[in-house]
């Protein structure tokens, strides 16, 4: 449905226009009743995006607790959910009760609900969401991961959703229309393979690379007159705003969390915070804070070998004047190796932020481990860490959940906590259109993020060059950057060959848990986000192979700019692995670091007998890559720890990392590749709601 509307100019363009030319408001001629009709159908439409990204998350968290007619209850009456419709003929369902009946049979083992010893583990994430000129109807395409087991079963199922959204007559938005592809699945005791044990083919897309970015298209037409004030629309704009800011938060505790760096994660909370973790009670304070992460798991520093790796998927954000609620699944990779070690873990959180002196705090943490599992023996017979009756917290946005739960409910009845002189004051027209063109940037920078993945998993190297600026860079790992386009995607084609119609195997770029900042004028901005990258063949693998069933770890550090109207890549920079599977058997648990280090050139591009080496190589960046494979000094790997970096400061505190990097990864070496050397305002290093703060004392 989207596809055939890609020429069409979108709205992220002409708010962009409208900055870039300083336009404060429209022609003096044109009426204030039209300006706000005009203003009221852009938010409600950035609005429509993020309630589409809500519902497809609340699709996994229902299913984390077998709630399969509450999955049934977001598709539309007669919407079609079709599952490995490319592979073989497929099986489709429609309307809410078939689909519900078939997800219960196949991943809920015939019943609602979760039975002693279940698993039902959904991550639905990395979004690429286009709405159309309507604004009524919207794709998105979508990354799976799936465990699931019962006692003595287990199993793992990864794919992509490519999935039509609909919003009714009374402004609810559903399913329209699911297509499943599966990718690859197995069994816990041996690994997964290829979904038929055959080549891959190409997942079809709903963008082309001129508009992966556009996560709203210009509408048709005038506005609809509106009754909406300009500052009831003001407080919609800040209340994405403030989402952003909150979500990004989110992400940014989770990254100092799995880092173990306690002095920064204390930093985020208020001084009379909550956190209330099952079997260890309840912490109060910022002391309180410290003594739960340093009982639950251990003193600051990951030491040699140590694995706290939890990502974060399918977030949803509720915001109310000074308050906000984050939920989400966090998936526990977990592991002391010198120990032989290793373990998952799944559990909920239920988050409460405020914001006091104009900066967001971390207020409450509730958090609901569901299981805990050895590596060696998996969910399904390491059955002794469970509670005995699942929690199942309040879904934010309603749901099948008791309201008021016991998390949710005492905060609602303490009121909110920010004074009403703490909101921010009602903005002008200019202002309100800056604002919304940030927020919009924040969706339009996930879709570009989630089409680079998707066309480097497909080994597309001329599609993820056409992603970037003119003068844009992207490393390619463990070599070096080039510039350009045309340079980008001939080191693509030398590293991956030319473009396949499958593929026999995979290894998948999940791009998760974004920390976005927008510059104040809307042109560029930063990206820190997850790399989570299972990988696929035809064979489980072993130690040595490329393709199989394991996991890799790494980080972006990415930027990006409006060029031609349009935001594109400016910057594309990984640091990893951090983390590596020997083998699906032994996992991460049995590492050990290399008897002798690794020497010589990691990529075709750096060979001596090369003749197409990178513009800046990685050799040459000095501290920035050290340490890392390709960079200076003695390459480190999985067991040992390597450095992180930051491009932010702290988000509350302002306390700079051991490791920063204001501008970007190859700046230092080569400073015409800053940002600002091309006209461009730096990105704010640290959340913008701390960054003004601070800059009012």
């Amino acid at each position: 449905m989207i596809a055939a509307l890609g020429a069409l100019r979108p709205l992220a363009r002409l708010l962009a226009l409208v900055l870039m030319a300083g336009a404060a408001v429209p022609a003096a001629a044109q009426a204030q009743g039209s300006e706000l009709a005009t203003l009221a159908r852009d938010v409600e439409r950035v609005e429509s995006v993020r309630a589409i990204k809500a519902l497809q998350y609340r699709y996994a968290q229902y299913a984390q607790f077998g709630l399969w007619d509450a999955i049934g209850g977001l598709f539309g009456p007669r919407a079609p959910f079709t599952f490995d419709g490319q592979v073989r003929q497929g099986q489709t369902m429609t309307g809410p009760a078939e689909i519900a009946a078939f997800l219960r049979n196949r991943y809920g083992g015939g019943h609602d609900g979760l039975e002693p010893g279940d698993t039902r583990l959904f991550m639905i994430d990395a979004p690429l969401v286009t709405l159309a000129p309507s604004g009524r109807e919207a794709t998105g395409r979508w990354s799976a991961l799936i465990f699931i087991g019962g006692v003595n079963r287990a199993a793992i199922e990864g794919g992509i959703f490519v999935n039509d959204y609909r919003r009714d007559d009374a402004g609810r938005w559903h399913i329209a229309g699911a297509r499943y592809f599966p990718q690859y699945a197995g069994p816990y005791e041996t690994g997964w393979t290829n979904w038929g044990g055959s080549d891959l083919p190409i997942v079809p897309y709903h963008f082309a690379p001129a508009d992966a970015g556009v996560a709203v298209m210009a509408p048709e037409g005038p506005a609809p007159a509106t009754r909406a004030t300009l500052g009831e629309l003001s407080a919609r704009i800040g209340a994405l705003g403030d989402e952003d800011t909150v979500r990004n938060l989110q992400s940014a505790l989770g990254y100092y969390i799995d880092r173990k760096m306690w002095d920064d994660v204390v930093d985020m909370f208020a001084d009379d915070a909550i956190v209330e973790v099952g079997g260890l009670g309840k912490f109060r304070g910022r002391d309180g804070v410290r003594g739960w992460l340093e009982q639950a798991m251990g003193l600051a520093g990951l030491e040699h070998g140590q694995l706290n790796d939890r990502p974060q998927f399918d977030v949803t954000v509720e915001v109310s004047g000074n308050e906000a609620w984050v939920r989400g699944i966090e998936l526990g990779m977990l592991g002391e190796a010198d120990q032989e070690k290793g373990w998952w873990e799944s559990a909920v959180f239920l988050n409460r932020f405020v914001r006091a002196d104009g900066v967001w705090r971390v207020a409450e943490v509730h958090r609901f481990p569901l299981w805990r599992a050895d590596y060696d023996q998996g969910w399904g017979v390491d059955l002794g860490h469970r509670p005995d009756t699942a929690p199942m917290p309040e879904f934010l946005g309603g749901g099948p959940a008791p309201q008021g739960s016991a998390a949710r409910g005492a905060a609602i009845l303490a009121g909110d906590r920010g004074a009403p002189a703490d909101r921010p004051p009602p903005m002008t027209l200019a202002q309100a259109r800056a604002a919304l063109s940030r927020s919009l940037a924040y969706d339009s920078i996930e879709n570009l993020s989630a089409a680079y993945q998707a066309y480097l998993d497909d080994f597309k190297s001329e599609a993820f060059s056409a992603l970037l600026a003119r003068d844009g860079f992207k490393m390619s790992a463990f070599a070096g950057y080039y510039v350009g386009r045309e340079r980008v995607a001939e080191a693509g084609r030398r590293v991956w060959g030319p473009e396949p119609a499958t593929r026999s195997g995979i290894s998948f770029h999940w791009r998760i848990q974004p920390v976005i900042l927008v510059s104040e004028d809307g042109r560029s901005a930063n990206l820190r986000t997850r790399l989570f990258q299972p990988r696929t063949g035809k064979e489980v693998g072993g130690p040595g192979g490329f393709y199989g069933a394991y996991f890799y770890s790494g980080m972006y550090h990415d930027q990006f700019v409006i060029e031609d109207g349009r935001w594109q890549m400016w910057n594309l920079s990984l640091d990893e692995p951090y983390m590596s599977n020997v083998a699906w058997k032994v996992g991460w648990a049995r590492a050990r670091d290399p008897v002798t280090p690794p020497q010589g050139p990691t990529s075709v591009l750096v060979r001596d007998d090369s003749d197409f080496k990178p513009d800046v190589p990685v050799k040459d960046l000095g501290e920035r890559q050290l340490h890392f494979r390709g960079g200076t000094g003695e390459p480190w790997q999985w067991p040992t720890i390597l450095p992180m970096w930051f491009e932010y400061k702290n988000p509350v505190s302002g306390r700079v990392p051991e490791h920063y990097q204001p501008a970007c990864a190859p700046c230092a070496a080569r400073p015409d590749l800053r940002l600002d050397a091309h006209g461009y305002e730096m990105p704010p290093n640290w959340p913008q709601a701390a960054m003004t703060a601070h800059a009012n004392q």
